[in-house]
């Protein structure tokens, strides 16, 4: 199977020839936060407890893995769930044959769960699968009976196709440790978010530490360029444990510790459903970036 985007419209953007958003695919009525960083470093278990956050305050949250490991969302679910481009194919891409339940799985606390899939290894584009999953939602209504959407991206961003969901976002995050690789993502990540808030309503809202037990280089990065940390959640074996139990961390057995960090997603759901001003950062080129982080 080879996955294609259909009739794409150009965009001339930094140099680059991207495909620019289907106005009928705009989200409407949602906040919308897409979740980026360097692979590994955490933006689903990230993404998963802050849908539960939101859920917490009594907010209607649809997230949306835009991965092709499909992943995102099994801590919710307890499962892995079926994906968008699995339950097309399975009906030759005739969209109109799926009902809801074939692709959106309930999972914690009300979070509805979506799996975007993505293209075999070496064909097709991200971008059309995350078109293709926003298609759907918006054909089936779901998206009118949500007050915030997640979109939980993969790795850093390597094509215009995965940088999709900040055409529909309004606040791209990033997830970042207290370590050289993923503040270079990170700065990577800005750039990409900043390209395309030349065309669309995307906006930088902060920077989530993970995985950290300090903050100080992300701290001193981000005063360099711009940027402001949002929260910070450290490296705890609850969080992997968490993993091993396929559970959000609200569902894990209260310690002190985790309260902390319960309490942390809660105070960070509350900070961006009031709003974050966007930050107006200015990234580094990666020479001056690789001269910038001196670690000892």
């Amino acid at each position: 199977m080879n996955i294609a985007i259909r009739n794409p419209v150009p965009r001339r953007e930094e140099g680059s020839l991207q495909v620019s958003l289907d106005p009928n695919l705009k989200i409407e009525g949602a906040k919308v936060f897409a979740v980026y960083g360097k692979g590994g470093i955490g933006k689903s278990t990230t993404s998963s407890n802050l849908s539960v956050a939101f859920s917490k305050l009594g907010k209607r949250v649809l997230q949306i893995g835009c991965d092709p490991k499909h992943d995102s969302t099994f801590t919710l679910t307890k499962r892995l769930a079926p994906t968008v481009i699995d339950a097309l194919e399975a009906v030759n891409f005739h969209s109109e044959e799926l009902r809801p339940e074939d692709f959106v799985v309930p999972g914690y606390n009300g979070v509805m769960c979506v799996e975007a899939g993505g293209p075999p290894a070496g064909t097709g584009c991200g971008g059309y699968v995350v078109g293709q999953t926003v298609k759907l939602l918006k054909e089936h209504h779901l998206l009118e009976d949500t007050d915030v959407v997640v979109f939980d991206v993969l790795g850093d961003v390597v094509c215009g196709g995965f940088a999709s969901p900040l055409q529909h976002a309004d606040r791209g995050l990033i997830v970042t440790a207290n370590d050289f690789d993923s503040i270079f993502a990170m700065n990577r990540i800005v750039a990409a978010i900043q390209a395309k808030a030349k065309n669309y309503g995307v906006r930088i809202g902060g920077v989530i530490a993970n995985r950290s037990a300090a903050t100080n280089e992300i701290d001193r990065f981000n005063a360099a360029t711009g940027l402001r940390r949002l929260a910070h959640f450290p490296d705890l074996d609850v969080v992997r444990r968490s993993r091993l139990k396929k559970a959000t961390l609200f569902e894990m057995d209260e310690t002190p510790e985790l309260r902390a960090v319960t309490d942390e997603y809660m105070r960070l759901a509350e900070a961006l459903w009031s709003g974050v001003e966007p930050c107006e950062a200015a990234p580094m080129k990666d020479r001056d970036l690789f001269e910038f982080l001196g670690f000892d």
